[in-house]
């Protein structure tokens, strides 16, 4: 028997809620300030360097194709770090050392 009226009473409260009109309930856009401790992000300006066209073959090794190329991300030197930026939105970073580049 109660099994029956819980049964009743479910289906009747799915009947209410499919004949009622409720508007949604408006949502107001809320500003989001940026937090005073987070840091500004540094932009590297695009250079070629010595070891750039052993990054691109490594890259596209890698499956990942880049318009831009391999960029200086260190000072030159002996030891010096490329990025290619992949057009699929992936990063590709290489370690060369002595002109002999490796994956990071």
């Amino acid at each position: 028997m109660k099994r029956a009226l819980a049964l009743a009473a479910v289906l009747l409260g799915g009947c209410s809620v499919l004949n009622s009109r409720m508007e949604p309930a408006a949502v107001e856009p809320v500003a989001v300030q940026p937090s005073s401790d987070v840091a500004a992000v540094q932009r590297v300006p695009f250079r070629v360097g010595i070891s750039s066209t052993t990054v691109e073959k490594l890259a596209r090794e890698q499956a990942c194709t880049s318009a831009q190329g391999a960029g200086l991300m260190t000072e030159p030197g002996p030891i010096e770090v490329y990025r290619v930026r992949c057009d699929d939105g992936k990063v590709f970073t290489a370690r060369c050392e002595l002109r002999q580049c490796k994956r990071m």
